[in-house]
C-alpha cells in the first residue's frame, strides 16, 4: 500500500480545495457581510457539556426568524457555509447556525464519527438558539455537505423539530458506502482516517476502527455502521414527516450513489433527488462560498416552500432530476427514481475469442445467449482499466468533461475479461443502474473483482460510464459462483457510432484488492445459467 500519511495528505489538501475556505477558524468576515447582517463568533454548549465552535448569523429585521442549523463537513470548520449562510439571512430572512462537528479544530471532544453524541450536539444547538435567538420553534431545517449531511438526516430521526433537511454530498448506509461488495474503499477510507488525524481528535470508537483496519480487521466499523446511518432510522424520518432534499454527484469516491436511491425511494415524505457530475461534494462546493450554484439555489427554494411557506411552486415540479454525467446535458425531471429507467435491455456475453480483425480475446454482448464457454485470466495483475483517483476524476469529470478513459486494444486480455456490443446508431441514453451477472470460478478463497461499463468509438477509445466492486469471501476454490454486481447509477449519453464495453478485472488501486498473484479466475456462461448485463436506458 502507499504511505498512509502521504497519501492522506494529499487526499486531504484536494478535498480542503473544494470543500472548505482557505481562512482560520476565527478569521474576520465582516467584509463579506451584508449590511443588516450580524455574524458572531459563539461558543455553543453541546452535548456533555462540550463546546462547539459557531458562527451565528442573524438576518435583519425583527423575527421569529426560521433557524437553519448546519454542522461542518469532515475535516472542515464552522466558515465552510460562511458564504451560502450570508446568503440565507440576507436574502432569505433564515437564523443561520453554522457549527464546527466536535472533535475537530477549535470545538471541544472527540471526533464520534456521527455517532449518538454527534446527534445530540445538532439538537443542543437548536435548544440554543431557541433560548439565545429570535429563532421560530415551528420553522428549523438543517443543511450540510458530507459529514454535515449524514448528521443532518440522522438528527431529523431523532429531532421532531426539525421539519426539513438539505443532504449533500451525504450517505445513508456508511457500511455500504466504505465496504461496497465487502470490498474496503481504500483512498476513501485512508482519507477519512488521515484527515482525521490531521485536523482533530479521534474518539475511542474511531481509534479502534482504525487499529483494527490497519490490521485487516473491518468488523468494528461494521457493527458501528447502523447506529450512523440514516437507513435503520428512515421509519422515524418518515414518521417525522421531514421534507429531504438530497444533492449528490454520479463519481462520489467515498459516498456512492446507489445507497442514496435507495434511501430515497423508501421515504414517505416530501422529497427531492438531485443527482449531477462531479465527486465527492464538488458540485455544491462553490455555492457553499455564496456563489451562484444550482444546488444551493434548489436548496433555498426547498426551504423556502417548508419553512417560510412560500408558494414557489417546489411541491408541484417532478422530484427527482438529473443531469447526464458525461457532455453539457440539461436537467431531466421525473416523477420517481423508478421512472428514470424506461426500458431495460439484457445483452449476453459470448465467448471470448481471437479472430483476424481482433486480436485480443474479446466478446461479444450479444441479444441471444452464447453458452456453454470459458475464459482463464491472471488474477492480482491490474489493466489499463481503473476507476480512478478519487477527488481527480469526478472533478476533471465536472469541470472539463474529461471522463475516466480507456484503450481497449491496450486492456491486457491476460488479465481481464472484455466483451464488446454493436454500434448504436442513433446513440442511446443508459440511465439507471446497470447490472452483471456472471460465473466465475477463483482458485482462492478470497478474490476482488471489478466490473467496469465504457462507452467506446471506433478506434476502441472509451469513457468510464459507471463501475462496482466485488469481492468473493470464503469462496470454494475450484468451484464456480454465481456472482450479481449492480453497477453504481448514472445517466450518460452514448453517442451514435459508439458501443457498449464490458470490461472485469482483479484490480484497482482505488480499492483494497483481496487477490494474489498467481491466483487465477475463470469467467463462464453456463448452459443453465447465462452470463448477462442488463442495460437500462431512457
Amino acid at each position: 500500500m502507499p504511505p498512509v500519511r502521504a497519501l492522506a495528505a494529499s487526499a486531504l489538501a484536494a478535498l480542503l480545495l473544494v470543500s472548505a475556505p482557505a481562512l482560520p477558524a476565527h478569521a474576520d468576515t465582516t467584509q463579506a457581510v451584508p449590511a443588516g447582517v450580524d455574524v458572531d463568533y459563539r461558543a455553543i454548549p453541546g452535548s456533555g457539556g462540550v463546546n462547539l465552535a459557531a458562527m451565528v448569523i442573524t438576518p435583519p429585521g425583527d423575527g421569529p426568524h426560521p433557524l437553519l442549523v448546519m454542522p461542518a463537513a469532515w475535516s472542515t470548520n464552522n466558515l465552510l457555509y460562511v458564504g451560502a449562510a450570508h446568503r440565507l439571512a440576507y436574502e432569505s430572512g433564515y437564523q443561520v447556525i453554522s457549527y464546527t462537528s466536535r472533535g475537530f479544530w477549535d470545538s471541544g471532544g472527540e471526533v464520534e464519527v456521527a455517532g449518538p453524541a454527534d446527534v445530540a450536539d445538532a439538537s443542543a444547538v437548536i435548544d440554543w438558539a431557541l433560548a439565545n435567538t429570535d429563532a421560530d420553534p415551528e420553522r428549523i431545517g438543517m443543511a450540510g455537505i458530507s459529514y454535515g449531511a449524514g448528521i443532518s438526516l440522522l438528527t431529523a430521526a431523532a429531532d421532531d423539530r426539525v421539519r426539513a433537511v438539505g443532504a449533500m454530498s451525504g450517505w445513508s448506509d456508511l457500511a455500504e458506502s466504505i465496504y461496497s461488495n465487502e470490498t474496503i474503499s481504500y483512498q476513501a477510507v485512508e482519507l477519512l482516517l488521515g484527515s482525521a488525524n490531521l485536523t482533530g481528535r479521534p474518539g475511542a470508537a474511531l481509534r479502534e476502527m482504525e487499529e483494527e483496519y490497519r490490521r485487516g480487521n473491518v468488523q468494528p466499523a461494521l457493527e458501528l455502521a447502523p447506529e450512523r446511518s440514516a437507513a435503520t432510522k428512515i421509519d422515524a424520518i418518515n414518521a417525522n414527516g421531514t421534507a429531504v432534499m438530497i444533492g449528490h454527484a454520479w463519481n462520489d469516491g467515498i459516498f456512492p450513489p446507489g445507497q442514496l436511491t435507495d434511501f430515497y425511494t423508501d421515504l414517505t415524505g416530501p422529497k427531492r433527488l438531485m443527482l449531477s457530475p462531479g465527486d465527492h461534494a464538488t458540485p455544491e462546493a462553490f455555492g457553499a462560498f455564496g456563489l451562484p450554484n444550482e444546488t444551493w439555489a434548489s436548496l433555498t427554494r426547498w426551504f423556502d416552500h417548508h419553512l417560510r411557506g412560500v408558494d414557489n411552486g417546489v411541491d408541484a415540479e417532478a422530484p427527482v432530476r438529473v443531469k447526464p454525467n458525461n457532455g453539457r446535458g440539461d436537467w431531466a425531471a421525473y416523477p420517481d427514481w423508478e421512472s428514470v429507467t424506461a426500458q431495460e435491455t439484457t445483452l449476453h456475453l459470448g465467448r471470448p475469442e481471437r479472430t483476424w480483425t481482433n486480436w485480443q480475446s474479446t466478446g461479444g454482448l450479444e441479444t441471444a445467449p452464447e453458452n456453454g464457454w470459458e475464459y482463464t485470466v491472471n488474477a492480482g495483475a491490474g489493466t489499463t482499466a481503473e476507476s480512478g483517483t478519487l477527488f481527480l476524476s469526478g472533478a476533471l469529470q465536472q469541470f472539463a468533461d474529461i471522463p475516466t478513459g480507456v484503450s481497449l486494444p491496450l486492456v491486457n486480455r491476460r488479465n481481464a475479461g472484455v466483451w464488446t456490443g454493436a454500434p448504436y446508431a442513433e446513440g442511446v441514453r443508459v440511465s439507471g443502474a446497470p447490472r452483471a451477472h456472471l460465473t466465475v470460478t477463483p482458485t482462492a478463497e478470497e478474490q476482488s473483482l471489478y466490473v467496469y461499463l465504457y462507452a467506446v468509438n471506433s478506434r476502441g477509445t472509451g469513457a468510464l460510464i459507471t463501475h462496482e466492486p466485488y469481492t468473493l469471501r470464503e469462496a470454494r476454490p475450484g468451484e464456480p459462483v454465481a456472482v450479481d454486481v449492480e453497477l453504481e447509477p448514472v445517466v450518460w449519453d452514448v453517442p451514435a457510432g459508439h458501443r457498449l464495453a464490458l470490461v472485469v478485472d482483479t484490480k484497482d488501486a482505488r480499492y483494497v484488492n483481496e487477490t494474489e498473484a498467481g491466483d487465477q479466475v475463470v469467467f463462464g456462461s453456463p448452459e443453465d445459467d447465462p452470463a448477462t448485463l442488463v442495460v437500462p436506458t431512457a
